[in-house]
């Protein structure tokens, strides 16, 4: 009997270290226009390690005049984030601290820079909006921003639409 309480209390604790569940269920960051060419797309990582690009212009394409625009956006992609840079934006989401952050960063004097939009779903149902642009932004929340860049760049995409 003894046996058999120690196991099952062994086998709960396993159960629970096992399932660890992500803090976080979905992750989006958008881009607006520039007065120039910059990236325009909004980008959706889930808890699932899926990932989704919609990619407006100037992502797999470069500027070449002002009608630019006017051409049909580049489509919706996806793709799948490794374990290891999935982690590390985790880590670096929980760092940011994000539901502590302004909900705005945007610096009004700054006109040609992009409107940038960081949304933080939470897993407890909560949801944290950050509106950003050019200028001043805490530290830690610039370090989860370019990585999440540096995601969308390295990530081989798959054409979905």
């Amino acid at each position: 009997m003894r046996y058999l309480l120690s196991f099952i209390l062994l086998a709960g604790l396993m159960s629970c270290s096992s399932s660890k569940v992500s803090k976080y269920s979905k992750i989006e960051y958008e881009v607006g226009p520039c007065f120039g060419f910059c990236p325009i797309y909004k980008i959706i990582i889930n808890a699932d390690k899926t990932a989704i690009l919609e990619a407006e212009h100037f992502n797999f394409s470069k500027g070449e005049g002002r009608g630019d625009l006017d051409k049909p956006r580049e489509g919706t992609y996806r793709s799948i984030i490794s374990k290891e840079d999935f982690d590390k934006l985790m880590t670096l989401a929980g760092q940011a601290n994000v539901k502590s952050l302004k909900g705005n960063y945007e610096d009004q004097r700054i006109m040609d820079a992009s409107r940038t939009s960081l949304s933080i779903f939470f897993s407890d149902g909560s949801l944290k909006n950050i509106a950003m642009s050019a200028g001043e932004k805490p530290e830690n929340l610039v370090k989860l921003v370019q990585y999440i860049i540096q995601l969308k760049e390295k990530q081989n995409w798959k054409k979905i639409n």
